[in-house]
């Protein structure tokens, strides 16, 4: 492929997008997708970085401008030694392309459909591998101009809601500085792109609730103690923290979307199980939620004389948008004359998460997610879902003129 030839690279892009989107595979099982993004990278002379990942990588594109010392090198490299800090030219930045797939059978009308029975990529992450890759070649070829040092994470399992901690199980956020994401956006048209300061995915939670009671015949409940009885009071109970225990200008839901008891119809079982999910925006709140649901969940089965038990799965916090990444990102579009569009917050949740995490890196590590409209159709997860190629390389150029202007930029904005 020649360098600079936009239009080559286009088509190179929009080939291999559909050899993406024809091989999907499921969280934790995208070794496919792993060895054909390493040969895409290598084939570029993208150094892929040697961690011991059983599926994603980390390539990394070093800049050969001198920008001075990073302002953050020695926080990043806190513990290690004074040699690993030697020669360090610029900032250290990252991108997240999540690669994972969905078990959803396709019903998009498209001639390059999955070849993989009851999985699809339903949630655009096919397009997040392919304009992370042409981002990388992008950097690649002007890397000399480059004032730093640009990593691009290719991450398992995002569906699963935890790919990300097998990133970090390795160093590669260690001299971080700041991490960008982005998802495909089927609510606008190609490469509008939404931006946001602040929230934009929220925390997510699940609890199980398993109430117990003693069964018996249903035409004598007298002799048992229904745990049917005991789970509608605390599901009804349930929605009174959104409304009466929460700051009502805090976004916030909680949601039961499994209840299960008995096998027959003339039996009251002695236990029933409901499952569902809390997503919270707020910290705090998120604290809150699960004191709460126990409380409840506990003491009304208690009214009833059943005896609840509560297991609480947290999940990934709630996505923070650093201002001034924000900014960039806004300043990025316009000079490519892109339209920009205020970015939804959603009550659903990423994992990108987890790389500006306090808790998780210990660190502050300001982080920006932002949407890219794919064109108007149907919604993430539905097996009709598809994305415009025509936006694939738009993307690639804006995700590389941000990165570029992080590292360039000679402000504070994005710490």
């Amino acid at each position: 492929m020649k360098p600079g030839d936009r239009k080559q690279l286009e088509q190179y892009l929009i080939n291999n997008f559909e050899w993406f989107h024809r091989h999907p595979e499921l969280p934790y099982e995208e070794v496919q997708t792993t060895a054909k993004i390493r040969e895409l990278l290598t084939e570029a002379g993208i150094e892929v970085l040697p961690y011991p990942l059983a599926t994603g990588l980390v390539a990394v594109v070093r800049g050969g401008k001198d920008a001075g010392s990073s302002r953050n090198v020695e926080k990043a490299y806190e513990g290690k030694a004074a040699e690993g800090i030697a020669g360090v030219s610029g900032r250290t930045i990252a991108l997240r392309c999540d690669i994972d797939a969905l078990p959803v059978r396709e019903e998009a009308a498209v001639p390059y459909a999955s070849g993989a029975d009851g999985v699809m990529h339903a949630c655009g992450h096919d397009f997040h591998i392919t304009a992370g890759i042409g981002a990388a070649i992008l950097l690649q070829e002007r890397r000399e101009e480059l004032c730093g040092t640009v990593k691009f994470i290719f991450q398992p399992a995002e569906e699963e809601s935890h790919g990300a901690l097998k990133i970090l199980e390795t160093d590669a956020m260690n001299d971080v500085e700041q991490i960008w994401g982005f998802h495909a956006d089927p609510t606008n048209a190609v490469g509008v792109i939404g931006i946001r300061e602040g929230y934009v995915t929220a925390a997510v939670d699940r609890f199980l609730i398993r109430v117990k009671g003693t069964g018996c015949h249903g035409a004598h409940p007298d002799d048992g103690i229904d745990p049917i009885l005991a789970s509608a009071a605390i599901v009804q109970g349930l929605q009174s923290v959104v409304s009466r225990s929460v700051n009502a200008f805090h976004p916030s839901l909680l949601s039961v979307t499994r209840i299960q008891a008995g096998t027959t119809w003339n039996v009251i079982p002695a236990e029933a199980e409901m499952e569902g999910t809390v997503r919270t925006m707020n910290r705090e709140d998120r604290i809150l939620y699960e004191k709460r649901v126990r409380e409840i969940a506990e003491r009304i089965a208690d009214a009833y004389g059943a005896e609840a038990e509560v297991i609480w799965t947290a999940g990934p916090p709630a996505t923070w948008n650093n201002g001034g990444m924000a900014r960039i990102c806004e300043e990025t579009a316009k000079k490519l004359g892109m339209r920009t569009v205020p970015e939804e917050s959603s009550m659903g949740g990423d994992d990108f998460a987890y790389y500006e995490d306090r808790d998780t890196m210990h660190r502050d590590v300001p982080g920006c997610y932002v949407k890219i409209g794919t064109g108007v159709g149907h919604p993430i997860h539905h097996p009709a879902f598809c994305v415009d190629e025509c936006v694939i390389l738009p993307a690639s150029v804006y995700l590389a003129g941000v990165l570029t202007a992080a590292l360039c930029d000679a402000g504070d904005r994005g710490n």
